[in-house]
């Protein structure tokens, strides 16, 4: 037979209950919905917080919702290519992908980074599964060009997303697992994928696009129905007058955000357009959390006051807000 409980043990507990009715509300609004997390910036390089993101993740699927992940590798591709003796080059803020550095994006996002999220998941149960956009006909992209000083650059194989296919996604979900989607994307001209515009073989890093992670994850969202997309970067959020001021906007509506997006800092761009474009197409929310910040993810989703800048479609009348 238990004994009286200890006035300073019940006291210790009680921060817990109050964290877990807290979530209450959340857990039972998001139950069964797709959440599409973009995993980047430091999140990715440091070693304890690429553990806190997986325990998030898996948290989510184990809470009943549908977590889905897509992530690049910037960090970890230029330093392979540094490796072997090759420039990583730049242009308007994208990489300039030749065939031959698209040999290495593809080694690097599906046998490295990918193959490591995986691991870190599927150490909490066989849950993860890895696939890229070129896995059955995910994602499918036309050539992107840079645009420099006004005009047109050609920076290689890189692309924006013309089409996807969701039903592996969706299979897999439907089955409990979580999706982990590197973000390269086969090419959706087939004339493509027999030789390039240069005359290089198809095995030559031909036929396929290297895809920024930022939209492929808004594209992917808005394909699946997301609930959310949350994109995890290097900064608190979208903050409201940088640099004059650190304070961050904790919610902003499409429309208020589309009137910024030429007053941002180039690096915030993709992430905040890939926002744009996710409510804009059927994503009720879409959110900016600081990676650094351990289980971030948790703590946007939550808990009431969130951590993050979140973006909402424009309201209309008679609607909720989100």
């Amino acid at each position: 037979m238990n004994g009286p409980v200890h006035p300073t043990r019940r006291h210790t507990a009680l921060p817990k209950a109050q964290t877990l009715i807290e979530a209450l509300p959340w857990l039972t609004r998001h139950n069964g919905r797709t959440v599409v997390i973009k995993f980047g910036g430091n999140a990715m390089v440091d070693q304890e917080l690429k553990a806190a993101f997986a325990q998030d993740v898996v948290f989510l699927r184990q809470a009943g919702l549908r977590p889905v992940v897509v992530h690049g590798g910037g960090p970890q591709i230029s330093a392979q290519l540094t490796r072997l003796g090759l420039e990583s080059e730049f242009k308007a803020g994208l990489r300039v992908t030749t065939p031959e550095t698209m040999d290495v994006v593809r080694m690097v996002l599906a046998g490295q980074v990918q193959r490591e999220l995986v691991n870190l998941l599927n150490r909490h149960g066989p849950l993860a599964v890895g696939m890229t956009g070129e896995d059955a006909h995910i994602m499918a992209a036309t050539k992107r060009y840079a645009r420099v000083d006004g005009e047109a650059v050609d920076i290689g194989r890189v692309g924006d997303i013309e089409s996807i296919e969701t039903g592996a996604i969706q299979a897999l979900l439907d089955d409990g697992r979580i999706p982990v989607i590197s973000s390269i994307a086969r090419s959706a001209d087939p004339s493509d994928e027999s030789e390039g515009a240069d005359g290089t073989a198809a095995g030559d890093g031909c036929g396929v696009y290297n895809v920024n992670a930022d939209t492929a994850a808004a594209a992917l969202a808005a394909a699946l129905g997301a609930e959310t997309l949350m994109v995890l970067t290097d900064v608190e959020g979208l903050y409201a007058d940088w640099p004059a001021s650190d304070e961050v906007l904790s919610q902003l509506t499409a429309a208020e955000l589309e009137k910024l997006l030429p007053e941002l800092a180039s690096g915030m761009v993709p992430k905040m357009e890939g926002c744009l474009h996710a409510v804009r197409n059927g994503v009720r929310t879409a959110r900016v959390l600081d990676g650094r910040v351990p289980h971030s993810i948790l703590l946007e989703i939550f808990t009431d006051e969130g951590i993050g800048t979140m973006v909402v479609p424009d309201k209309r009348e008679g609607e909720p807000t989100p």
